[in-house]
């Protein structure tokens, strides 16, 4: 990305090299690839240096937009200070119902906007779910056949999976705040094996 600059001020941005007109001259844009970058500066063309330190992972904040600034020798992209996402949810209030805004098949008390916090149980009961799907017709069979019983390392997995998605919901109910739980989900390596605070939810093993 380029940007065109006039009196110390950016008065356009450009995102791909094209012909373009500065001042009563046309330039082609091959000027972009063939000349020097202080060729360009000296017509009033800058490349945007991106600077995405403030930049945070979108999965858990929100981003500002990214804001343009020339200090007299470059041209800069920022970010803002992030908003990190509302962990817990968001419910009707009185003033809500007072105020007419309580929708008629909503009571105070109940959700307004889900946090992560129940987006994110929500997803390990269906990645558990998704686990245990596979093996349902041991149980199904166990149950309507007298003489047949689900195989132990069967019982033993599903139980597994059921403990360990248990422990990963209460961590995440447990985390303070947004950055607590974006902790519980990032990888580290040590000894060259990646692991997360949060864990994994079982495989079977065949």
């Amino acid at each position: 990305m380029y940007a065109i600059v006039t009196d110390n001020e950016i008065t356009k941005l450009i995102s791909y090299p094209k012909s373009l007109v500065i001042g009563d001259v046309r330039y082609p844009a091959k000027i972009f690839s063939v000349w020097s970058a202080s060729e360009l500066n000296n017509i009033g063309i800058y490349e945007v240096i991106f600077d995405d330190s403030n930049k945070k992972d979108e999965k858990w904040y929100i981003n500002t937009n990214q804001s343009y600034d020339f200090d007299g020798n470059e041209v800069t992209a920022t970010y803002g200070t992030a908003t990190p996402k509302a962990h817990a949810d968001t419910l009707w209030t009185q003033a809500d119902s007072d105020d007419g805004d309580l929708p008629s098949d909503k009571s105070v008390g109940d959700v307004k906007v889900e946090g992560l916090k129940t987006q994110l149980i929500r997803t390990i009961k269906q990645q558990a779910s998704g686990l245990l799907a596979p093996t349902d017709w041991y149980v199904v069979k166990a149950s309507e056949v007298s003489d047949y019983s689900v195989p132990t390392n069967i019982a033993t997995y599903r139980a597994s999976v059921r403990t360990k998605s248990n422990e990963m919901e209460t961590a995440i109910t447990n985390a303070s705040d947004t950055p607590a739980l974006e902790t519980l989900y990032t990888y580290t390596t040590t000894d060259g094996v990646q692991s997360r605070p949060l864990g994994e939810l079982p495989t079977l093993e065949i």
